[in-house]
């Protein structure tokens, strides 16, 4: 049910990205896309963070009926988000012009656009994870058939008059619903008395776990955002945009992995509540991942340019359709990469940190060092310099390379420590 609701929005989705978006958005602007997505998710992040302590608390107390605590739970996180929002609005004050300059964008109402579609997007799983919770499958697959139209024609409205603006209206336009679609289905779950929740047991546990998803949020979220600006910044308009129009194809992998998490995470939360193994759930969802995006890659290796060309624009881009089926392979393994990782934290276990933080922190200084030696050329050997300008990561092919590699290595992390689990 969830896996045909959501591929009804997808589809809708996939022709925002591979069409609307293209027929509005200039080729020079194209590839400031995905930087300004994970400026935005950086910039949402503490708020993010609160969300996915929730997840896992509410799971907890939805398995146990209950709901009172659920409710003062709701009032407290609902507070810290208001809290956040401030944060929010003060770092990008000081940010966001000067990553917009670094980025070749000028665009004076897109830093409030950005600001207001990153918190909304954090903020609405904290309603979308209660329904999930309480196995509400049936008002989250309306939520997602009705959410992506309704993104659809705030973009169809908005777009036309200012492009990248109007892109960010419509991805406020989302979580909106559902956050409203949310409120009305618990209203019957969050109709009792509220029961005192907080106590110093709990602060100390909640506390805990807040930490743990910080240390894996955080340096995900910063290493992306990092990978997606040093790509941008150091290809040329025409290949940032092509990487763009590639993983709009590529992303279609990302679709099933997306509904296997939203239903895994109560059933393995639930099973780690019993003492029963989640590994045959992390297992068996991978198996059905690699098949789907090895049947995906084959159909794009061979179809991929045609169907590049038939895009607005598409002739620019063709020629970079090899990265499709190169991408669709960096995003399963990073999927199965996921699966375990948030398994872990529905389990409360959180020893995979220990080589999380380090894949993520340490490519991403590498990648800044590396691409920036211009700046340190005056301490640096003439060989060295002249070997880092020969080898540079300024073609797509250098950064799909470096996507691979550090997708390679997660991966084996994960494999080494599910291998190990009982």
């Amino acid at each position: 049910m969830i896996f045909v609701a959501c591929r009804f929005g997808d589809a809708i989705n996939v022709f925002v990205g591979l069409w609307l978006v293209p027929r509005f958005v200039a080729p020079d602007e194209l590839g400031a896309l995905m930087p300004l997505t994970s400026l935005a998710n950086f910039l949402a992040l503490p708020a993010g963070i609160f969300a996915m302590v929730f997840m896992k608390e509410v799971n907890t107390l939805a398995v146990r009926g209950e709901f009172g605590k659920m409710k003062s739970l709701m009032r407290g996180v609902f507070f810290a988000a208001a809290v956040f929002l401030v944060f929010s609005i003060v770092i990008s004050r000081l940010v966001m012009p000067i990553f917009l300059e670094r980025i070749r964008i000028v665009e004076g109402s897109l830093g409030v656009l950005i600001l207001a579609s990153a918190f909304l997007s954090a903020v609405a799983p904290v309603y979308t994870n209660a329904l999930q919770a309480l196995k509400k499958f049936k008002v989250l697959s309306v939520i997602n058939i009705l959410g992506a139209p309704l993104r659809f024609l705030t973009m169809l409205v908005a777009m036309p008059y200012r492009a990248l603006s109007g892109y960010f209206a419509g991805q406020s336009s989302s979580p909106v619903f559902s956050i409203a679609a949310a409120v009305v289905s618990l209203r019957r779950e969050l109709a009792v008395k509220a029961e005192p929740y907080w106590s110093k047991p709990v602060f100390r546990r909640f506390s805990a776990l807040l930490l743990g998803i910080a240390g894996y949020q955080l340096f995900s979220a910063f290493a992306s955002m990092i990978e997606q600006t040093v790509l941008r910044q150091r290809l040329p308009d025409l290949e940032s945009a092509a990487y763009y129009m590639a993983t709009r194809f590529s992303d279609i992998s990302g679709y099933l992995a997306l509904t296997f998490i939203t239903v895994m995470f109560p059933f393995t939360a639930e099973k780690s509540e019993r003492g029963e193994s989640t590994r045959p759930l992390v297992v068996k969802s991978s198996l059905a991942l690699i098949a789907f995006g090895a049947l995906l890659s084959v159909f794009f290796l061979f179809l991929g340019e045609p169907l590049m060309r038939i895009l607005p624009n598409g002739e620019r881009y063709a020629a970079f359709a090899w990265a499709i089926p190169w991408q669709i392979a960096v995003n399963v393994l990073s999927a199965i990469t996921t699966f375990h990782t948030n398994t872990e934290i529905s389990a409360f276990r959180f020893g995979f940190l220990k080589w999380w933080i380090p894949t993520h922190l340490a490519p991403a200084a590498l990648l800044v060092v590396v691409s920036g030696y211009g700046y340190f050329t005056a301490f640096l050997p003439s060989g060295l310099s002249e070997f880092l300008a020969r080898n540079n990561f300024t073609s797509l092919a250098a950064m799909m390379w470096y996507f691979t590699a550090i997708a390679v290595v997660r991966f084996l992390f994960a494999l080494r420590e599910l291998s190990h689990q009982k």
